[in-house]
């Protein structure tokens, strides 16, 4: 079980693993170990994420959510698949505890007075100087 938060736990039986050939670091063993970690976990289905939480993760997530709800999670950063599966776990992690905060409301606000009156004699004085600029004589509509 990995603890996410103080109330959401993963279980470490909801990931899936598969081992693919990295590109980059990894010297010969590059084109014989698979090193490179795809981490699949299905949001839709884990029965412990909270359903905001699974929504948010969604929208967090992006184009790594398949159509099936399924996130996939490619780590190829380090030369041992251990490394790369933990780097795997952690980033899942730090997602679910991005999408477990609630966002904050935002709450609407007007312009005050002042700001609108400030605003508004800009606008004349900018208007003025273009003005000051047309030659002398010209009538426009």
């Amino acid at each position: 079980m990995i603890q996410v938060t103080s109330s959401i736990g993963i279980d470490e039986s909801e990931f899936h693993f598969d081992f693919l050939r990295a590109s980059g670091p990894g010297g010969q063993n590059v084109n014989k170990v698979s090193t490179a970690v795809r981490l699949r976990f299905d949001v839709r289905a884990c029965p412990s994420l909270p359903e905001d939480t699974r929504v948010r993760l969604m929208g967090l997530a992006g184009r790594r959510v398949g159509a099936d709800g399924v996130l996939c999670i490619e780590a190829r950063r380090f030369r041992t698949q251990e490394a790369n599966r933990r780097d795997a776990v952690e980033r899942l992690v730090l997602l679910v505890r991005r999408a477990a905060e609630t966002p904050k409301a935002r709450r609407k606000t007007k312009p005050s007075a002042a700001s609108r009156r400030r605003r508004l004699e800009a606008k004349r004085r900018r208007g003025q100087a273009k003005q000051a600029r047309r030659p002398p004589g010209r009538i426009d509509d």
